[in-house]
Protein backbone atom coordinates (compact mmCIF):
# COMPACT_ATOMS: atom_id res chain seq x y z
CA UNK A 1 0.00 0.00 0.00
CA UNK A 2 1.24 3.62 -0.40
CA UNK A 3 2.31 5.83 2.03
CA UNK A 4 -0.79 8.27 0.59
CA UNK A 5 -3.75 6.00 -0.40
CA UNK A 6 -7.27 6.65 -0.87
CA UNK A 7 -9.96 4.38 1.27
CA UNK A 8 -13.26 4.66 0.99
CA UNK A 9 -14.83 3.19 4.23
CA UNK A 10 -19.07 1.67 3.81
CA UNK A 11 -21.39 1.67 6.59
CA UNK A 12 -24.58 2.79 5.58
CA UNK A 13 -26.34 2.70 8.78
CA UNK A 14 -27.39 3.32 11.70
CA UNK A 15 -26.46 5.65 14.47
CA UNK A 16 -24.78 3.30 16.59
CA UNK A 17 -23.49 1.07 13.82
CA UNK A 18 -21.92 4.38 12.46
CA UNK A 19 -20.51 5.55 16.06
CA UNK A 20 -19.08 2.13 16.57
CA UNK A 21 -17.05 2.69 13.06
CA UNK A 22 -14.97 5.37 14.61
CA UNK A 23 -12.05 4.05 15.50
CA UNK A 24 -11.38 2.74 12.11
CA UNK A 25 -10.97 6.11 10.27
CA UNK A 26 -8.35 7.09 13.08
CA UNK A 27 -6.62 4.24 13.04
CA UNK A 28 -6.14 4.09 9.50
CA UNK A 29 -4.68 7.70 9.54
CA UNK A 30 -2.11 6.41 12.73
CA UNK A 31 -0.43 3.99 9.77
CA UNK A 32 -1.12 6.53 6.97
CA UNK A 33 -0.91 10.19 7.72
CA UNK A 34 -1.23 11.16 4.54
CA UNK A 35 -4.01 9.08 3.73
CA UNK A 36 -7.58 10.28 2.07
CA UNK A 37 -10.26 8.29 3.84
CA UNK A 38 -13.82 8.93 1.97
CA UNK A 39 -17.15 7.60 3.74
CA UNK A 40 -20.03 6.59 2.59
CA UNK A 41 -23.65 6.41 4.64
CA UNK A 42 -26.87 7.44 4.01
CA UNK A 43 -28.06 10.97 3.92
CA UNK A 44 -29.97 10.78 7.65
CA UNK A 45 -26.44 9.62 9.03
CA UNK A 46 -24.04 12.03 7.68
CA UNK A 47 -24.07 14.51 10.46
CA UNK A 48 -22.24 11.81 12.85
CA UNK A 49 -19.10 11.98 10.19
CA UNK A 50 -18.83 15.75 9.17
CA UNK A 51 -16.96 17.12 11.88
CA UNK A 52 -14.67 13.69 12.52
CA UNK A 53 -10.81 15.54 11.36
CA UNK A 54 -9.97 11.70 10.21
CA UNK A 55 -12.76 11.67 7.59
CA UNK A 56 -11.75 14.19 4.58
CA UNK A 57 -14.92 13.37 2.83
CA UNK A 58 -18.82 11.97 3.19
CA UNK A 59 -20.32 10.66 0.42
CA UNK A 60 -24.29 10.01 0.60
CA UNK A 61 -25.69 7.07 -0.61
CA UNK A 62 -28.47 9.19 -2.82
CA UNK A 63 -29.02 6.60 -5.90
CA UNK A 64 -28.74 2.91 -6.26
CA UNK A 65 -25.78 1.00 -5.42
CA UNK A 66 -24.77 0.44 -8.97
CA UNK A 67 -25.16 3.88 -10.12
CA UNK A 68 -23.15 5.70 -6.60
CA UNK A 69 -20.57 2.89 -7.43
CA UNK A 70 -20.06 4.41 -10.76
CA UNK A 71 -20.25 7.33 -9.68
CA UNK A 72 -17.60 7.01 -7.39
CA UNK A 73 -15.57 4.70 -9.21
CA UNK A 74 -13.82 8.28 -11.02
CA UNK A 75 -12.50 8.96 -7.02
CA UNK A 76 -9.71 6.26 -8.10
CA UNK A 77 -9.56 4.49 -4.89
CA UNK A 78 -6.80 2.30 -3.62
CA UNK A 79 -8.95 0.69 -1.15
CA UNK A 80 -12.34 0.09 0.08
CA UNK A 81 -13.23 -1.26 3.71
CA UNK A 82 -16.59 -2.86 3.71
CA UNK A 83 -18.28 -2.35 7.20
CA UNK A 84 -21.83 -3.09 5.85
CA UNK A 85 -21.24 -6.36 4.01
CA UNK A 86 -24.58 -7.41 2.43
CA UNK A 87 -25.43 -7.42 -0.97
CA UNK A 88 -25.71 -3.90 -2.42
CA UNK A 89 -22.00 -3.38 -0.70
CA UNK A 90 -20.85 -6.45 -2.92
CA UNK A 91 -22.54 -5.11 -6.03
CA UNK A 92 -21.05 -1.66 -5.16
CA UNK A 93 -17.36 -2.73 -4.66
CA UNK A 94 -18.20 -5.59 -7.73
CA UNK A 95 -17.88 -2.11 -9.79
CA UNK A 96 -15.28 -0.50 -8.11
CA UNK A 97 -13.20 -2.59 -8.45
CA UNK A 98 -10.42 -1.80 -5.98
CA UNK A 99 -8.95 -4.33 -3.70
CA UNK A 100 -11.75 -4.32 -0.30
CA UNK A 101 -12.31 -5.97 2.69
CA UNK A 102 -15.06 -6.81 4.65
CA UNK A 103 -16.08 -7.20 8.78
CA UNK A 104 -16.90 -10.25 9.77
CA UNK A 105 -20.77 -9.92 10.61
CA UNK A 106 -20.95 -13.60 12.70
CA UNK A 107 -24.30 -14.20 10.86
CA UNK A 108 -24.10 -17.55 11.36
CA UNK A 109 -23.09 -17.22 14.78
CA UNK A 110 -25.92 -15.15 15.43
CA UNK A 111 -28.50 -17.15 13.92
CA UNK A 112 -27.32 -20.40 15.87
CA UNK A 113 -28.04 -18.15 19.26
CA UNK A 114 -31.00 -16.97 17.77
CA UNK A 115 -32.79 -20.27 16.82
CA UNK A 116 -30.91 -22.84 18.97
CA UNK A 117 -29.61 -20.85 22.16
CA UNK A 118 -26.32 -21.77 21.09
CA UNK A 119 -24.39 -18.55 23.07
CA UNK A 120 -21.18 -20.74 23.09
CA UNK A 121 -20.68 -20.26 19.06
CA UNK A 122 -20.30 -16.33 19.73
CA UNK A 123 -17.16 -15.24 19.28
CA UNK A 124 -15.49 -13.19 22.28
CA UNK A 125 -14.82 -10.28 20.26
CA UNK A 126 -16.72 -6.98 20.05
CA UNK A 127 -17.87 -5.47 16.98
CA UNK A 128 -15.20 -2.73 17.39
CA UNK A 129 -12.34 -5.15 16.87
CA UNK A 130 -14.21 -7.15 13.98
CA UNK A 131 -14.62 -3.89 12.13
CA UNK A 132 -10.87 -2.86 12.86
CA UNK A 133 -9.86 -6.57 11.70
CA UNK A 134 -11.27 -5.44 8.95
CA UNK A 135 -8.22 -3.53 8.06
CA UNK A 136 -5.65 -6.01 8.58
CA UNK A 137 -4.35 -6.24 5.32
CA UNK A 138 -3.19 -2.90 5.54
CA UNK A 139 -1.18 -3.47 8.56
CA UNK A 140 -3.82 -1.42 10.48
CA UNK A 141 -4.44 -2.18 14.04
CA UNK A 142 -6.62 -1.21 16.95
CA UNK A 143 -5.08 1.37 19.39
CA UNK A 144 -7.33 0.92 22.10
CA UNK A 145 -8.70 4.62 22.56
CA UNK A 146 -12.40 3.80 22.52
CA UNK A 147 -15.00 5.73 20.18
CA UNK A 148 -14.81 9.24 18.57
CA UNK A 149 -17.59 11.07 18.49
CA UNK A 150 -17.51 14.54 17.17
CA UNK A 151 -19.57 17.77 18.00
CA UNK A 152 -21.16 20.18 15.94
CA UNK A 153 -19.52 23.55 17.30
CA UNK A 154 -23.03 25.21 15.92
CA UNK A 155 -25.09 23.32 18.28
CA UNK A 156 -25.67 24.03 21.80
CA UNK A 157 -27.84 22.99 24.66
CA UNK A 158 -27.78 26.19 26.65
CA UNK A 159 -31.06 26.62 27.14
CA UNK A 160 -32.10 23.70 28.65
CA UNK A 161 -28.47 22.72 30.44
CA UNK A 162 -29.40 26.65 32.49
CA UNK A 163 -32.53 25.18 33.34
CA UNK A 164 -31.87 21.97 34.81
CA UNK A 165 -28.33 22.64 36.25
CA UNK A 166 -25.40 21.08 36.85
CA UNK A 167 -25.85 16.41 38.14
CA UNK A 168 -28.30 14.83 35.81
CA UNK A 169 -29.15 11.16 34.99
CA UNK A 170 -28.99 11.02 31.50
CA UNK A 171 -32.01 8.32 30.42
CA UNK A 172 -32.34 7.19 27.00
CA UNK A 173 -35.94 5.46 26.40
CA UNK A 174 -35.89 4.66 22.95
CA UNK A 175 -34.79 2.25 20.47
CA UNK A 176 -35.92 1.42 16.87
CA UNK A 177 -37.61 -1.83 18.07
CA UNK A 178 -40.16 -2.76 21.27
CA UNK A 179 -38.58 -5.32 22.64
CA UNK A 180 -35.19 -3.39 23.08
CA UNK A 181 -37.21 -0.51 25.11
CA UNK A 182 -37.72 -0.99 28.81
CA UNK A 183 -41.27 -0.61 29.83
CA UNK A 184 -42.01 3.00 31.01
CA UNK A 185 -43.87 1.72 33.60
CA UNK A 186 -40.65 0.50 35.37
CA UNK A 187 -38.98 3.73 33.96
CA UNK A 188 -41.86 5.54 36.36
CA UNK A 189 -41.49 2.82 39.35
CA UNK A 190 -37.13 3.31 39.17
CA UNK A 191 -37.52 7.04 39.18
CA UNK A 192 -40.08 7.11 42.08
CA UNK A 193 -36.86 5.47 44.20
CA UNK A 194 -34.46 8.05 43.14
CA UNK A 195 -33.98 11.50 44.02
CA UNK A 196 -32.36 13.46 41.32
CA UNK A 197 -33.48 15.38 38.20
CA UNK A 198 -33.77 12.94 35.27
CA UNK A 199 -33.56 13.87 31.88
CA UNK A 200 -35.32 12.05 29.17
CA UNK A 201 -33.72 11.51 25.61
CA UNK A 202 -35.28 9.96 22.54
CA UNK A 203 -36.42 10.95 19.13
CA UNK A 204 -40.02 12.31 18.16
CA UNK A 205 -41.01 9.15 18.24
CA UNK A 206 -40.63 8.68 21.67
CA UNK A 207 -42.00 12.21 23.21
CA UNK A 208 -46.01 10.97 23.61
CA UNK A 209 -44.46 8.11 26.23
CA UNK A 210 -42.17 10.25 27.84
CA UNK A 211 -44.92 12.73 28.42
CA UNK A 212 -46.64 9.64 30.26
CA UNK A 213 -43.56 9.52 32.12
CA UNK A 214 -42.57 13.23 33.08
CA UNK A 215 -46.14 14.06 33.79
CA UNK A 216 -46.21 11.75 36.85
CA UNK A 217 -43.73 13.92 38.53
CA UNK A 218 -43.16 17.34 39.14
CA UNK A 219 -39.90 19.07 37.69
CA UNK A 220 -37.50 15.92 39.04
CA UNK A 221 -38.07 14.62 35.14
CA UNK A 222 -37.20 16.53 32.18
CA UNK A 223 -38.40 15.66 28.49
CA UNK A 224 -36.51 16.52 26.19
CA UNK A 225 -37.78 13.24 23.45
CA UNK A 226 -38.29 15.29 20.05
CA UNK A 227 -36.74 18.58 21.03
CA UNK A 228 -33.13 18.29 20.18
CA UNK A 229 -31.05 16.82 17.28
CA UNK A 230 -28.63 14.12 17.11
CA UNK A 231 -25.63 16.51 18.21
CA UNK A 232 -27.92 18.49 21.11
CA UNK A 233 -28.67 14.53 22.57
CA UNK A 234 -24.87 13.83 22.52
CA UNK A 235 -24.03 16.88 24.39
CA UNK A 236 -27.03 16.03 27.00
CA UNK A 237 -25.31 12.88 27.66
CA UNK A 238 -22.18 14.47 27.74
CA UNK A 239 -22.93 16.72 30.10
CA UNK A 240 -24.73 14.04 32.47
CA UNK A 241 -22.98 12.37 35.23
CA UNK A 242 -24.84 9.13 34.32
CA UNK A 243 -26.23 7.55 31.27
CA UNK A 244 -29.24 5.01 31.78
CA UNK A 245 -30.13 3.47 28.31
CA UNK A 246 -31.16 0.80 26.10
CA UNK A 247 -29.03 -1.03 23.89
CA UNK A 248 -29.32 2.03 20.93
CA UNK A 249 -27.25 4.37 19.63
CA UNK A 250 -27.21 7.02 21.92
CA UNK A 251 -25.30 3.93 24.38
CA UNK A 252 -22.35 3.98 21.94
CA UNK A 253 -22.52 7.91 22.07
CA UNK A 254 -22.37 7.77 25.71
CA UNK A 255 -19.40 5.20 25.47
CA UNK A 256 -17.50 7.61 23.49
CA UNK A 257 -17.53 10.68 25.77
CA UNK A 258 -16.11 7.69 28.32
CA UNK A 259 -19.53 8.45 30.24
CA UNK A 260 -20.69 5.67 32.99
CA UNK A 261 -23.44 3.78 31.39
CA UNK A 262 -25.93 1.11 32.83
CA UNK A 263 -27.68 -0.93 30.39
CA UNK A 264 -30.81 -2.78 29.97
CA UNK A 265 -30.99 -5.60 27.85
CA UNK A 266 -33.89 -6.83 26.68
CA UNK A 267 -34.50 -9.06 23.50
CA UNK A 268 -30.76 -8.22 22.48
CA UNK A 269 -27.06 -10.00 24.17
CA UNK A 270 -24.17 -8.47 25.54
CA UNK A 271 -22.45 -11.36 23.79
CA UNK A 272 -23.30 -10.24 20.17
CA UNK A 273 -20.65 -8.22 20.94
CA UNK A 274 -22.00 -4.82 20.49
CA UNK A 275 -22.02 -3.30 24.23
CA UNK A 276 -20.38 -0.06 25.56
CA UNK A 277 -16.95 0.04 24.35
CA UNK A 278 -14.13 1.92 26.20
CA UNK A 279 -10.94 0.87 24.34
CA UNK A 280 -8.18 0.69 27.31
CA UNK A 281 -9.94 3.15 29.58
CA UNK A 282 -12.20 1.48 32.41
CA UNK A 283 -15.08 3.46 33.22
CA UNK A 284 -17.87 1.93 34.99
CA UNK A 285 -20.56 0.31 33.49
CA UNK A 286 -22.95 -2.24 34.28
CA UNK A 287 -25.63 -4.58 32.07
CA UNK A 288 -29.26 -5.13 33.68
CA UNK A 289 -30.40 -8.45 32.01
CA UNK A 290 -32.31 -11.61 32.63
CA UNK A 291 -29.78 -14.35 32.13
CA UNK A 292 -31.02 -17.85 30.93
CA UNK A 293 -34.42 -16.91 29.66
CA UNK A 294 -35.36 -19.93 27.43
CA UNK A 295 -36.64 -17.41 24.63
CA UNK A 296 -33.56 -14.85 24.81
CA UNK A 297 -32.10 -13.79 22.31
CA UNK A 298 -35.24 -13.74 19.94
CA UNK A 299 -33.78 -12.02 17.47
CA UNK A 300 -30.54 -9.98 16.56
CA UNK A 301 -32.48 -6.94 15.93
CA UNK A 302 -35.71 -6.95 17.67
CA UNK A 303 -39.76 -7.16 17.01
CA UNK A 304 -42.26 -4.42 17.23
CA UNK A 305 -43.82 -6.65 20.07
CA UNK A 306 -43.24 -9.70 22.24
CA UNK A 307 -43.25 -12.86 19.77
CA UNK A 308 -44.15 -14.74 23.36
CA UNK A 309 -46.47 -12.04 24.85
CA UNK A 310 -44.98 -11.78 27.83
CA UNK A 311 -42.16 -9.73 27.65
CA UNK A 312 -39.77 -11.41 30.52
CA UNK A 313 -37.02 -9.98 29.10
CA UNK A 314 -37.17 -6.16 30.15
CA UNK A 315 -40.28 -7.13 32.48
CA UNK A 316 -37.96 -9.19 34.93
CA UNK A 317 -35.32 -6.96 35.83
CA UNK A 318 -35.92 -5.49 39.09
CA UNK A 319 -36.43 -1.93 39.48
CA UNK A 320 -35.34 -1.43 42.70
CA UNK A 321 -31.91 -2.90 41.84
CA UNK A 322 -31.82 -0.59 38.77
CA UNK A 323 -32.70 2.41 41.35
CA UNK A 324 -30.00 1.35 43.69
CA UNK A 325 -27.36 1.17 41.29
CA UNK A 326 -28.30 4.38 39.59
CA UNK A 327 -28.25 6.10 42.89
CA UNK A 328 -24.88 4.21 43.86
CA UNK A 329 -23.13 5.48 40.24
CA UNK A 330 -24.54 9.04 40.45
CA UNK A 331 -22.70 9.35 43.56
CA UNK A 332 -19.72 7.94 43.11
Amino acid sequence: MKSTPKILIIRFSSIGDIVLTSPVPRCIKNKFPNAEIHFLTKDQYTSLLTFNPYIDQVHVLDKSPAAKALELKKKGYDYVIDLHNNLRTQIFKSILGAESQAFDKVNFEKWLAVNFKQMSVLPNIHIVDRYVNACKTLGVSNDNEGLDFFLNPEENVDEFVSQIGEGYVAWAIGAQHFTKRFPSDKIISACKLLQMKIVLLGGKEDKAEADKIADSFYGQIINLCGSLSIHQSAIMVKEAKLLVTNDTGLMHIGAAFNKPIISLWGNTVPEFGMTPYYGKYEIPNMKFEIRDLSCRPCSKIGFNACPKKHFNCMNQINVAELAQSIQQMFLN
